[in-house]
């Protein structure tokens, strides 16, 4: 019986299809991933243990680093506009003197850690230039002089028929005079709930929420 002769093929793959996919993919990446920016101050958090993360959409952070400085910064990531409109009701309201490229400047930055009196001159600094500023911190300590009241009160018009989110976020060498400073800041205007900010750490072992971890992290292998 006559043996059957299998034909032989070509063994070779014309990978053009899978490069161009590669660099399509990584394109994708590289244009719509959005990086944090850098904040003003290093910050060391506390440590605490939380059952979720904190998202920051329509948010209010007022920060405070190791030397009592205090610090703010507003996000909104559906609605850029409301920062404008954060500056310019507090140009009006203060009578600040800002010019229109002073304002526009105010979305550059990354957080306002100066008083009122030192607001356009550093506004008024390209952005590379900001991040080298020492800030002096936003004054609070005074009741009477209380800056950031005026802060809180210009983002909450800003925010208007929004869901805003106040985050504190503090060193953990900040002292409770300054804490409490901000808390009165954010009682002047009447809001009572915020968010602290800390570093997340494990779930003590026996808790409750130790033991749901431990069986999410079982459930997804």
């Amino acid at each position: 019986m006559p043996s059957v002769k299998i034909p032989r093929k070509s063994t070779d793959f014309d990978m053009t299809p899978f490069v161009d996919v590669a660099f399509l993919i990584l394109s994708f990446f590289m244009l719509a991933t959005k990086f944090k920016p850098p904040e003003p101050v290093d910050i060391t958090t506390p440590n605490s243990v939380s059952s979720a993360a904190l998202k920051e959409m329509d948010a209010v952070m007022i920060m405070m680093d190791k030397d009592n400085r205090v610090y703010f910064s507003a996000f909104s990531e559906k609605d850029p506009s409301v920062l404008d409109n954060i500056i310019q009701y507090l140009n009006t309201d203060k009578n600040l003197g800002l010019t229109p490229a002073e304002m526009a400047n105010f979305k550059k930055t990354v957080a306002i850690g100066v008083p009122f009196t030192q607001l356009k001159g550093l506004l008024d600094l390209p952005e590379a230039q900001q991040r080298n500023f020492k800030q002096p911190g936003i004054p609070v300590l005074d009741s009477t002089s209380n800056e950031l009241i005026w802060w809180i009160t210009e983002s909450k018009k800003a925010y208007a028929g929004k869901t805003l989110k106040y985050l504190i976020k503090g060193d953990d060498k900040a002292t409770y005079p300054t804490f409490d400073a901000v808390l009165y800041a954010l009682k002047k205007n009447d809001q009572f709930k915020y968010n602290l900010i800390t570093s997340p750490e494990a779930a003590p072992a026996g808790t409750e929420l130790y033991m749901q971890r431990q069986s999410a992290s079982k459930t997804s292998k």
